[in-house]
C-alpha cells in the first residue's frame, strides 16, 4: 500500500471502525482477485486489505494519526526522536539549534547517529545506530534506545488449513525458521502477530513485531460464507429417483448424507454443526447423467413418458404469465 489509507478504503479520517469494516467488505465483494480478474482490480483490493489491516487496530491508527508508523506501519524513529527532543520543556538547547522552522531533519539525524556508531564504544562492530551514545543535560552521555521496526508479510494458506487450523513453518528475513500457529476458522485478509519477531531494537528497545496478512487459497471442493461451509454434490439419476445414503465430503472428512427420494438439481440439505466453529455446511445437490445413455435407459425413458410426462417450465412462457 503506498499513501493514504483512508483514501485506499474511501472514508474519511473521521470513519468509525464499522465504516472501515464496511468499506473493506464493499471493495473486496467487487475486487477480490477470486471475483474480479482485473489486475487493477486485484491492486485496489491489495491496497484496501493492507489499510484495513492497519487502521483497523485502535492503537495502530492512532499512532498513523500522530505521524509515529507510516501507511505501512513501519516506525518513523528519527523523526520523532528528534521532535521529542527538541521540543522537550526541559532542553536548553531546544532554540539553540537553528531549527525553528520544524524542517525534517531526518537524514540529518541519521547521518549524525552513523557517524556517532562509526566512532563509538568499542566492539560495536562499525556503523549505524548501535552503540551510539547520545548526550544529557551538562554534557552527561546517556545510551540511546529505540524499538525495532515492525515487518509485515503476507502468507498463503490453503482453505483446509485456515478453515480447521494448523500449523506452518516461514523463513524470515535473517533466515530462520519459525513455526506459525493458524488459528481455526482464519480469514482471508486476517493479520496475525508474531511479538518481538520484527527487527532487532538499538540499545535497550525491544524488538519490534512481525505481523503475517493471510492469504486464504480457494479450495476445488469448498467455498465459505461466515462460519458455514458450501459444496455442490453430484449425484446419479438413480438416486435423485430412488434417494439413498451418499457418502458427502466436509472439512473433517467424509459423511453418510441421506438423499431423499425424487431429489432435484439445486435442492439444498444442511449437515448440522459440519462448518466452522458450530456452523453449518450446507450442500447444493446437482444431478449428474450417465456418461452414455444405454438403449436400455432410453426405452424405459420413452415408456415412461407416456403415461408419467410433467412440464417443469409451466408458468415460464410469457403468454401464460398473468
Amino acid at each position: 500500500m503506498a499513501g493514504d489509507p483512508y483514501a485506499a478504503l474511501g472514508v474519511k479520517k473521521t470513519a468509525t471502525e464499522a465504516e472501515l469494516k464496511a468499506a473493506y467488505r464493499k471493495i473486496a465483494k467487487v475486487d477480490h482477485p477470486d471475483l474480479n480478474p482485473d489486475p487493477a482490480a486485484a491492486e485496489r483490493f491489495k491496497a484496501a486489505a493492507a489499510a484495513y489491516d492497519l487502521l483497523k487496530d485502535p492503537e495502530q491508527r492512532r499512532r498513523f494519526d500522530a505521524g509515529e508508523i507510516d501507511e505501512q506501519g513501519q516506525e518513523r524513529p528519527q523523526r520523532r526522536y528528534y521532535r521529542d527532543h527538541a521540543e522537550a520543556a526541559d532542553n536548553p538547547y531546544a532554540r539553540s539549534y537553528g531549527f525553528e522552522n520544524d524542517a525534517d531533519m531526518g537524514d540529518v539525524f541519521s547521518d549524525l547517529f552513523g557517524r556517532r556508531g562509526a566512532g563509538g564504544r568499542a566492539g560495536t562492530g562499525g556503523g549505524g545506530f548501535e552503540g551510539f551514545e547520545g548526550f544529557g543535560q551538562g554534557g552527561q552521555q546517556r545510551d540511546f534506545h529505540m524499538r525495532g521496526q515492525d515487518h509485515r508479510f503476507t502468507l498463503e494458506v490453503d482453505f483446509l488449513t485456515a478453515v480447521r487450523g494448523g500449523k506452518t513453518r516461514i523463513t524470515l528475513p535473517d533466515g530462520s525458521d519459525l513455526e506459525v500457529t493458524i488459528p481455526k476458522g482464519a480469514q482471508d485478509g486476517q493479520t496475525i502477530r508474531l511479538k518481538e519477531k520484527g527487527g532487532a531494537g538499538l540499545g535497550k528497545g525491544g524488538s519490534g513485531d512481525a505481523y503475517l496478512t493471510l492469504t486464504v487459497a480457494p479450495d476445488p471442493l469448498f467455498r465459505r460464507e461466515g462460519d458455514d461451509i458450501f459444496l455442490t454434490l453430484p449425484i446419479t439419476l438413480a438416486e435423485a429417483v430412488l434417494g439413498g445414503k451418499v457418502a458427502t465430503p466436509t472439512i473433517d472428512g467424509p459423511v453418510n448424507l441421506t438423499i431423499p427420494k425424487g431429489a432435484t438439481t439445486g435442492q439444498k440439505l444442511r449437515l448440522r454443526g459440519r462448518g466452522i466453529k458450530g456452523g453449518d455446511q450446507q450442500v447444493e445437490l446437482k444431478i449428474v447423467m450417465p456418461p452414455k445413455v444405454d438403449p436400455e435407459l432410453e426405452t424405459f425413458m420413452e415408456s415412461w413418458r407416456k403415461s408419467h410426462d410433467y412440464d417443469p417450465r409451466v408458468g415460464m412462457n410469457s403468454g401464460s404469465r398473468s
